[in-house]
């Protein structure tokens, strides 16, 4: 772990420790539980492999705070529940759990891809945009940016290689 990193998150925890704790607290009404969950967003905090990538790292922080937080609601709600599997309705909610944390990964990746996307050039990040958003030809994003075919192409080939590389470092 380079010493940049290290004083980075070292500085987000001196400067918003108390504050994390009474988010998670607000949410959890646990303050055991908090602290456990301030100290588990320095640990992934720390798991982060790429923070130059990182453009507001107390938006970041907060953001894995409050995903920390839903994984927390979604574990108590299937740990303090005495499950009766007679119950009709117990499917119904064992596979709402699974919705809701699956709801929860995706907006953690889509967060991710998010970033990724912002760090590409402006043109090449349009490409994109106009290809996969707005279901654009190379033709139509070409004459739109000013290019030809084969430059949209390679403005392309450039995003998809970069948030291959990039996403792959989230895990």
């Amino acid at each position: 772990m380079t010493e940049l990193k290290k004083a980075l998150i070292e500085r987000l925890f001196a400067q918003h420790r108390s504050a994390l704790q009474s988010f998670f607290y607000r949410r959890i009404r646990s303050k055991p539980d908090a602290g456990d969950l301030v100290q588990e967003v320095y640990v992934r905090m720390l798991r982060v492999n790429d923070t130059d990538a990182i453009r507001n790292p107390e938006g970041y922080l907060y953001t894995v705070a409050n995903n920390l937080a839903l994984e927390h609601a979604v574990l108590e709600r299937r740990h303090s529940k005495d499950i009766d599997f007679d119950q009709p309705l117990v499917e119904a909610e064992l596979i709402g759990a699974a919705d809701l944390e699956e709801h929860v990964d995706l907006q953690v990746r889509i967060k991710r891809l998010r970033d990724v996307l912002a760090q590409l050039p402006s043109k090449c990040r349009a490409a994109v945009y106009m290809k996969y958003r707005h279901g654009m030809s190379y033709q139509e994003i070409a004459e739109k940016l000013g290019v030809s075919d084969h430059m949209v192409q390679k403005y392309l080939g450039q995003a998809l290689a970069h948030c291959r590389r990039r996403m792959a470092r989230f895990g």
